[in-house]
C-alpha cells in the first residue's frame, strides 16, 4: 500500500527544480533542495548503454545537456561526468539519488518506456531500477504510462509499492505506434488491478473522468500531475489527494 507520506507531502515534479538557481530537473541539487524544503520528491528513469538506471526525464540528451544523441548511447560513467545545464553536477544514477535522499521524504519513481523505437525495450530498465531499491529504507513507490513496464516492475520488487501515470488523451496523432485497443485500455485505466496498483498520478486536468471517480470509490489513491499554481492545485485537491507540483511552493502540512 501508499506511505500515507505520499498523501501528506506535495510532491516536487524532478525534484525541486529552478535553473536560475542552478538546481535543474532531476539533479542532485534539485533533490537536496526538495529534502531542505520538506517536499517529497518525484524523479524519472532511463537506461545507461551498460545498463544502470539513470535519473533523467527526455530520452536525448539534447535539451539538458550540452551533448547531443539518445541517453542510452552511453555508459553511467560517461553519463555522471556529462553536466547538466545550468548545474554543477552530471546526470546521476538512481543509486546516488537513493543514497542522497535516505528516506527522509517520500520517493515518487517514474519508469520511462524503454518500449521506443529509440529505447533498449522492455525488462532491463525495470529490472535494474529494482535491484537499486533492494534494502532501501523509506517512503518509496514506482510508476509509469505503461502497464506492461509497472507489471515487469512488480515481478521484479513485489514488496514496494506500485502504480499507474494516466491521463486521458491518448490520441492516434500523438500516439501513432498504439493501435485503438491500446489506446482505449491506456485511456481507462483497464490494467490497474492486472498490473499490482495501489496507486495513480493522473493528469490534473482529466480528474473529472468516471474512471478516476469508480478507483477512488474502490479505495485507489489518487495523485495527479503536474500543477503550476496555488489555483490549480485547490481545483486539483477536489478529486485527488496529493499533487506533483513545479514553478511555485506549495504549502506544507501542519507540523
Amino acid at each position: 500500500m501508499l506511505d500515507p507520506r505520499f498523501l501528506s507531502l506535495p510532491i516536487a515534479h524532478r525534484a525541486y527544480h529552478d535553473r536560475a538557481q542552478r538546481r535543474p530537473e532531476n539533479s542532485l541539487a534539485a533533490i537536496r533542495a526538495a529534502i531542505a524544503a520538506g517536499y517529497g520528491i518525484e524523479i524519472d528513469l532511463q537506461l545507461s548503454a551498460d545498463g544502470v538506471a539513470m535519473v533523467f526525464h527526455d530520452y536525448l540528451l539534447d535539451r539538458l545537456t550540452g551533448e547531443t544523441g539518445p541517453l542510452h548511447a552511453r555508459t553511467a560513467a560517461e553519463l555522471q561526468a556529462i553536466p547538466l545545464r545550468d548545474a554543477d553536477e552530471g546526470i546521476p544514477t538512481f543509486a546516488e539519488v537513493l543514497d542522497l535522499v535516505a528516506g527522509q521524504v517520500p520517493l515518487l519513481v517514474e519508469i520511462k518506456n524503454q518500449n521506443d523505437p529509440n529505447g533498449a525495450g522492455l525488462g532491463p530498465l525495470e529490472d535494474a531500477a529494482a535491484q537499486a531499491l533492494r534494502g532501501y529504507q523509506g517512503p518509496v513507490a514506482v510508476m509509469g504510462f505503461n502497464p506492461e513496464t509497472i507489471a515487469l516492475f512488480h515481478a521484479a520488487a513485489p514488496e514496494v509499492t506500485v502504480g499507474l501515470t494516466t491521463y486521458a488523451e491518448w490520441s492516434a496523432e500523438d500516439f501513432p505506434d498504439l493501435d485503438d485497443d491500446q489506446r482505449a485500455r491506456l485511456r481507462e485505466i483497464a490494467d490497474y488491478d492486472r498490473v499490482g496498483a495501489s496507486f495513480i498520478s493522473h493528469h490534473w486536468k482529466d480528474l473529472g473522468m468516471a474512471r478516476v471517480a469508480a478507483l477512488k470509490a474502490e479505495g485507489a489513491h489518487i495523485l495527479c500531475w503536474t500543477i503550476r499554481s496555488p489555483e490549480a492545485e485547490a481545483k486539483a485537491r477536489e478529486v485527488a489527494e496529493n499533487v506533483t507540483f513545479e514553478g511555485y511552493a506549495p504549502a506544507l502540512p501542519d507540523a
